[in-house]
């Protein structure tokens, strides 16, 4: 066997990952003491942990988060009304699988845009598409989007994600075009994709924010009804680590 040859076989067929193994067997002399099918196993397992690691890379790049977050960096010792046991639940991920929705409410400081990026990072962990937006920047790109005419690819990107994050929701009124938008929104996802949104609001305050009584029912019926809840409490973060 010319192990150059099926060296360069391998980098042509970009299989990076196997390459490095093999390489890594032939360097160690440990291929001596492996049998065909362990040698096969440990060179296919390489392989796949390479191209996970590679799209996982994409995945969170792409996703643009505000934090950078994980399920397992999330303070459950500070009193903020958020219990190991139920985020833990969100871990697989399923609840995108069956297009269900997160609403994260509570005042300033508690957290809320770090869960729901550490709700992302694990959504991307498990394969997911994920976009994250601040919402006083998302309407005016997208306002901006229709003056230029990438309104329809921007939305159509938005509508193909897994999972949107719409943070800090509800800090100013939403003028008609961007209720309009918001609306547009909700309807390409309602019972197809995911979404997290965060504000400081409670849900039955987001009327007075979306500013038009059937704009308003219309978009809470798509979002508000079939969503889990989480309502944070407590002190800011911000104090008590100051």
């Amino acid at each position: 066997m010319n192990v150059e040859d099926t060296k360069e076989k391998i980098r042509l067929m970009k299989l990076y990952g196997m390459i490095r193994a093999y390489d890594n067997l032939l360097d160690t002399r440990h291929e001596q003491d492996l049998s065909v099918d362990e040698a096969l196993s440990f060179l296919v397992d390489a392989e796949w942990e390479e191209r996970y690691n590679r799209k996982l890379f994409r995945l969170l790049k792409a996703a643009k988060f505000r934090y950078t977050a994980s399920f397992s960096e999330i303070d459950f010792q500070k009193p903020r009304n958020i219990n190991k046991g139920n985020m833990m639940r969100f871990a697989n991920s399923d609840w995108i699988k069956k297009a269900e929705s997160i609403i994260i409410t509570g005042a300033t400081g508690l957290g809320k845009s770090f869960l729901s990026c550490a709700f992302g990072h694990q959504a991307c962990i498990n394969g997911y598409r994920v976009l994250y937006f601040n919402c006083l920047k998302l309407f005016p790109f997208l306002l901006q989007a229709k003056g230029d005419g990438t309104y329809t690819r921007e939305m159509k990107k938005i509508k193909n994600q897994d999972l949107i994050i719409l943070d800090d929701f509800g800090l100013h009124v939403l003028d008609g075009y961007s209720r309009l938008i918001l609306l547009e929104i909700f309807e390409d996802r309602h019972g197809i994709k995911s979404t997290v949104i965060t504000s400081q609001l409670p849900p039955n305050k987001w009327h007075e924010v979306i500013g038009n009584a059937t704009v308003a029912d219309a978009i809470c019926d798509r979002i508000v009804h079939s969503s889990h809840k989480i309502n944070m409490e407590g002190d800011s973060m911000r104090k008590i680590n100051q």
